[in-house]
């Protein structure tokens, strides 16, 4: 039986186009809440570059006025928007590259 760790790295190189927490949840088949997974992919991250690979994201935005959240180091979806408040965020999408 494998642990979600490595059904989530699993999924992630086999996936084509980068996956939302949402997506990741549903294709792990995992009742781990969104939270619960985002400290779930720190811990992938560590194992990845063991393994020659790099997580990678495509970063927030926010759906109101398009802010883009480039500079962040928590790998969590932010909850308000710094330039216009708004809590609309579009959470980042994770993919796998290699080193």
């Amino acid at each position: 039986m494998e642990t979600v760790r490595e059904r989530l790295i699993k999924v992630l190189l086999e996936s084509r186009e980068p996956l939302t927490v949402n997506q990741l949840q549903a294709l792990v088949n995992t009742e781990l809440k969104p939270s619960e997974l985002y400290d779930e992919l720190e811990h992938v991250k560590k194992t990845l570059k063991r393994m020659g690979y790099r997580l990678e994201l495509v970063p927030a935005v926010c759906k109101n006025c398009g802010y883009e959240f480039r500079d962040r180091e928590k790998l969590k979806k932010p909850s308000r928007c710094p330039r216009c408040k708004s809590e609309r965020i579009e959470p980042p999408k994770f993919y796998i590259e290699p080193l």
